[in-house]
């Protein structure tokens, strides 16, 4: 019994200095613990910022791209995939951290609960291991007294060893998530770090091929600044369109290289089909240089990236406040967060519109329409061709108040996506090649 009791003892003592080393963290206040928490993580985000060294290593690398479309247009659509991938990766790790915080809070507030049964167990081991019973053996005279101990002593020690084993265990986990907690901070940091260069270089890029068309730039300048002036008396999306088109030369044009293109790819699905060939062509996605979209959008359905990795606070169709189904899809996203093309297409409107922000439509042919809302800044200008994945605008820090009029209930800044065919709103769900997180409740 003896030697029982001496284990038990060394438990105690092991479990004091355990105690001893988590008494700190184990008296914090929960909630100061939360805030604390989401203030590192915001340092963490503002303080990533590039070296002068590191800013001058990127814009070489951008001065050595062969200053044509393709060229440039290559270099953007890659630059913003990475981007794209990286922004998931923080998205997930910020998750992570989320859920580790909080377990750690209930563990500390399970210890908590438990301090005075932890207390009754320690001040009982500490007693057995001063005053252990006597041994039977050793001093025969006591015998009566090592029964009633080993009685004692069979009824309690289950319980202590029951209660220490819990003890052990949430402790333990307690280090396992401080530890996650600290390489899930630091994977967060060096993966912000990492957007934070490509964001310079997508910028530097944006520039190099702002320089490709400096003139249009110009020229352009003047019909851009009529079209906000005309987005800003219009309150139908099919009426700005039809107007823009009516009114605005190069939106004319697009619409005319639009309705050209679905024209001619219809021809050589005919002329393939009386060759006794396959109907389709494959898209050729690798020509960085294309006028035209690849493939018609009936046919993209189920190949389309959404234009941004975000969390879906309201789908497409379901009710918002004044109980009105909703004719897009509403992404959240992080902060200063870019946006690209979700498939090829020409642009018919890059400008502010009423309390939406920046709004974003592009003419992708047939009769369709993709239309962009609550963006704070456009990379792009009237009737020009964009890739499928070229980078076309930017969020901003906080929600835009016409997004914010339509009841999606969320603090992020929110991306409005809306799929239009001949004028009408359509469900965007079948054209979408990956499924984006869900949460159409409180996003806050």
């Amino acid at each position: 019994m003896s030697q029982r009791a001496s284990m038990v003892s060394g438990s105690a003592l092991a479990i004091a200095v355990v105690l001893g080393s988590a008494n700190v963290s184990l008296t914090q206040d929960l909630e100061q613990r939360r805030l604390q928490t989401a203030r590192e993580l915001s340092v963490i985000d503002q303080q990533i910022e590039l070296s002068e060294k590191r800013r001058g290593e990127l814009a070489a690398e951008i001065g050595k791209l062969e200053t044509d479309r393709a060229s440039i247009n290559k270099a953007l659509i890659e630059t913003s995939a990475r981007a794209r991938k990286l922004q998931g990766e923080i998205s997930a790790t910020e998750t992570k951290l989320a859920e580790l915080n909080t377990q750690q809070d209930d563990i500390k507030a399970s210890l908590r609960g438990r301090r005075a049964v932890l207390a009754e167990v320690l001040g009982a081991l500490q007693r057995m291991g001063s005053n252990p019973p006597p041994a039977i053996l050793v001093t025969p005279q006591d015998a009566l007294s090592s029964v009633r101990s080993a009685i004692l002593l069979g009824a309690v020690v289950p319980e202590i060893r029951a209660e220490t084993d819990i003890l052990l265990s949430e402790l333990t986990e307690l280090q396992r998530i401080g530890e996650n907690i600290e390489i899930s901070r630091n994977r967060l940091a060096t993966d912000l770090n990492l957007l934070a260069e490509d964001e310079e270089r997508m910028g530097l890029i944006l520039e190099e091929k702002k320089k490709l068309t400096a003139d249009a730039r110009q020229e352009l300048a003047g019909q851009s600044a009529k079209a906000a002036e005309l987005a800003a008396k219009q309150t139908d999306l099919s009426k700005l369109i039809e107007q823009l088109e009516k009114e605005f030369a190069v939106v004319r044009e697009a619409a005319e290289l639009a309705r050209k293109t679905d024209e001619d790819r219809i021809a050589r699905e005919r002329e393939s089909i009386a060759a006794g060939k396959p109907p389709l062509a494959k898209p050729d996605f690798s020509n960085m240089a294309r006028i035209a979209p690849a493939m018609a959008f009936e046919q993209a359905k189920g190949l389309l990236p959404r234009p941004v990795d975000g969390v879906e606070v309201r789908a497409f169709g379901q009710p918002d406040v004044t109980g009105e189904p909703a004719q897009g899809l509403s992404l959240a996203t992080r902060t200063n967060a870019r946006i690209s093309a979700p498939t090829d297409g020409w642009v018919v409107y890059a400008g502010p519109f009423r309390s939406y922000g920046q709004l974003l439509i592009l003419n992708v042919g047939n009769g369709y329409h993709v239309v962009l809302a609550g963006m704070e800044r456009m990379d792009v200008q009237l009737g020009q061709f964009v890739l499928a994945g070229e980078p076309v605008a930017t969020m901003g820090a906080r929600r835009i108040a016409g997004v914010e009029a339509t009841g999606v209930d969320s603090a992020r800044p929110v991306l409005y996506v809306e799929f239009r065919k001949d004028g009408k709103s359509i469900d965007p769900t079948p054209w979408w090649t990956d499924t984006a997180p869900k949460r159409v409740a409180n996003d806050t």
